[in-house]
C-alpha cells in the first residue's frame, strides 16, 4: 500500500509539475509577444537570433547543470517548484538543506522528499509575500534601505546565510568538506572575476566532493 501511495505521489508530481513548467514558461514567452503585438514592433527573426546565439548556449549550459545537481537533492516535488519559482541556489536549495537537517532526514529519502517539497513551497510563498509588501511599502522603506550604515549588512546577508549552512555540514564529515573548500578558495583567489559564476561553480565544487570522497573511500579514511 505504501508503495502504491508513493507511486501515485510521483505520478501526481510529475503531471502537475510539467503543467506548471509550461506555464511558466509560456508565461515567460508571452510577455514580449503580448508587448510586440500592443505596439506593433516585432524585433525580427535574425536580431532575436543573434541574442539567443549570444547568452542561450550558457543558459543552456547552466540548465543542465542545476537539473542533475539540484535535482537528487530537492527530489521531483522540490525540483519543479524550485525552476518555476526561481533564485534555487540562494534561497530554495539552503531552505530544503536548512529544513531536511532540521528533521532529521537526507536528501534522496521518501521523508526528504516530502521535507524538501514543503520547504521550498513555503520559502516561494514568504518570498511572494515579501515582494508584495516591499512593493507596496517600497516608497516608505525606500529612504531606509539606502541609508550608507545599511549598505555593509545587505552585502553580507549571502555570505551568512551560506557560512551559518556550512558550518552545519562542515562538522557533519570535515574529510570531505576539505578538498572543495580548498578548491574554490583556491579558485576564486587565482580568478577573481569568477565571483559572479556561482551557480556554474556550483556543480564544480559537488564534482570535487564527490571525487574526494570516492578517494577517501578508497584509501579507507571514511
Amino acid at each position: 500500500m505504501k508503495e502504491n501511495m508513493l507511486g501515485q505521489y510521483q505520478s501526481s508530481v510529475h503531471r502537475w509539475g510539467r503543467i506548471w513548467m509550461l506555464c511558466a514558461l509560456a508565461l515567460m514567452v508571452g510577455v514580449p509577444v503580448s508587448m510586440s503585438v500592443y505596439y506593433g514592433a516585432w524585433p525580427g527573426f535574425l536580431p532575436v537570433l543573434k541574442g539567443l546565439l549570444a547568452v542561450a548556449p550558457v543558459y543552456w549550459t547552466v540548465c543542465a547543470i542545476e537539473v542533475l545537481t539540484y535535482a537528487p537533492l530537492l527530489g521531483s516535488g522540490g525540483t519543479y517548484l524550485s525552476f518555476v519559482t526561481g533564485n534555487i541556489t540562494n534561497l530554495k536549495a539552503p531552505a530544503a538543506l536548512s529544513a531536511m537537517q532540521t528533521a532529521g532526514c537526507k536528501s534522496g529519502t521518501e521523508e526528504g522528499e516530502v521535507i524538501s517539497t514543503i520547504a521550498v513551497a513555503v520559502t516561494s510563498i514568504v518570498t511572494t509575500l515579501i515582494l508584495a509588501c516591499g512593493i507596496l511599502l517600497f516608497s516608505y522603506l525606500a529612504p531606509v534601505l539606502e541609508l550608507p550604515v545599511l549598505k555593509p549588512a545587505f552585502k553580507m546577508i549571502l555570505p551568512a546565510l551560506f557560512g551559518a549552512l556550512a558550518v552545519v555540514f562542515v562538522a557533519r564529515n570535515w574529510k570531505i568538506a576539505v578538498a572543495p573548500l580548498a578548491g574554490m578558495i583556491l579558485l576564486f583567489v587565482a580568478v577573481p572575476s569568477l565571483a559572479g559564476a556561482v551557480s556554474v561553480l556550483v556543480p564544480v565544487g559537488a564534482l570535487i566532493a564527490i571525487g574526494a570522497a570516492r578517494f577517501l573511500y578508497k584509501k579507507g579514511l571514511l
